[in-house]
């Protein structure tokens, strides 16, 4: 008897041994970050985010997003070593954007941002150095504990227009009436883009509210994707003027792709703005009726053209800085975060410093961006085929 309890006992002081090496060995879990500020983000079982597909809702500055249950993500402490591409960004380029952010910086940033301007006329290497004492970088995960998300671009259109209707330009952009500006407060909709196109009734309750006339429809629901742009207005005097058109109202109606409406009937293989373009080249007389597929019709405020460098203002209500600036889900990264953003495809090879400062409604989920690029049709193009993968890095005061 005495024999067994002894064998018992060294058996007993093996385990103990085995299992303290394990837990010797094993790495700790990853350290997850309070959800941002004045968000309660309920412990549920997590589940993927759905990744949307282009920007086809972002309206800059108008957030619609409401509070949902969501799971929790996971922000992975990390060191400056791991962000491929740091030592070569250009400090010069972070730290306009930083001091351009600070014009209404997030809580936690006040104190960094009191002590930028100081360090404007710093070196490289000062700056970085400042940066990396004062950030610690985050690994930011999917809720389902991924690294890999979803990239996508857009950017500010430019069209040439009329101040009055003549030959040519005969397509109007509309700005709201009281009735439509009261219609999400309402919680109600507005006539479909097929009635507003059709219907007297429509048409008469914004006679007197267009801005201004272009040529092409296609564009005019550019402009309404993207929420925003810049035109070139030939005044009735025969004088040219640039202003800005900025996102005022929808009529609340749900938005359809024309692009995926015509991948769907086979029409096309390419979903680009060019494919949908030289799809309505072949095929004239089908334009208006592809538009009526999307129902959602967006109004404008028009704006002076104060920077000609800065895009259009974002829901942080800064203007954003084109290669900068990228859209982001609020529900999981705070407006005003610097990123270090890392993406690799056919468009773009990209190892960045931006900033958290615009969203959309199809900007969900805490690895999904869509990265501004910038103003005019070169950049429509690269926003145009921009789909790939992401990595993203959040940089927080320690």
């Amino acid at each position: 008897m005495e024999k067994y309890q002894k064998s018992i006992v060294e058996l007993l002081l093996v385990l103990s041994t085995v299992i303290f090496l394990v837990g010797c060995v094993s790495p700790p879990p990853p350290q997850r970050l309070p959800a941002p500020i004045g968000i309660t983000v309920p412990s549920i079982k997590p589940s993927p985010p759905t990744l949307g597909g282009s920007n086809a809702t972002t309206q800059p500055g108008k957030s619609t997003k409401s509070i949902p249950e969501h799971p929790k993500p996971v922000w992975v402490v990390s060191s400056w070593n791991e962000l491929p591409g740091w030592s070569n960004e250009s400090m010069p380029e972070v730290w306009n954007a930083l001091v351009h952010g600070c014009e209404r910086p997030a809580t936690n940033f006040i104190n960094i941002c009191s002590q930028l301007r100081p360090l404007s006329i710093a070196d490289e290497n000062e700056q970085r150095l400042f940066l990396m004492t004062n950030l610690q970088p985050y690994k930011i995960l999917n809720t389902a504990g991924e690294a890999a998300g979803l990239l996508t671009g857009y950017f500010e259109p430019v069209f040439n227009a009329s101040r009055i209707k003549r030959t040519g330009f005969e397509v109007p952009v509309y700005a709201p009436t009281p009735e439509i500006l009261n219609l999400k407060s309402a919680h109600t909709k507005w006539f479909t883009r097929q009635e507003i196109e059709s219907s007297t009734v429509a048409q008469d309750a914004l006679r007197g509210q267009e801005i201004a006339w272009m040529a092409d429809p296609l564009d005019v629901l550019i402009l309404q994707i993207q929420g925003s742009g810049r035109l070139n207005i030939l005044e009735a005097d025969g004088s040219q003027k640039m202003v800005k058109v900025i996102y005022a109202a929808s009529n609340e109606q749900p938005y359809q792709s024309i692009g995926r409406y015509l991948l769907d009937h086979l029409e096309i293989t390419d979903a680009t703005w060019p494919g949908i373009k030289a799809w309505a080249l072949r095929n004239p007389e089908r334009i208006k009726t592809l538009l009526w597929v999307n129902p959602r019709f967006v109004f404008f405020k028009e704006v002076p053209l104060e920077n000609i460098d800065l895009g259009p203002k974002g829901a942080q209500g800064l203007e954003l800085t084109p290669g900068r600036s990228v859209a982001i889900d609020p529900l999981y990264i705070p407006y005003g975060t610097p990123l270090w953003m890392v993406s690799d495809g056919p468009t773009l090879q990209l190892r960045r410093w931006v900033m958290a400062q615009d969203t959309g409604n199809a900007i969900n989920g805490p690895l999904r961006a869509d990265y501004f690029v910038g103003t005019g049709s070169q950049a429509g193009e690269i926003a145009g085929h921009l789909r790939q993968s992401l990595s993203m890095w959040a940089l927080l005061p320690r």
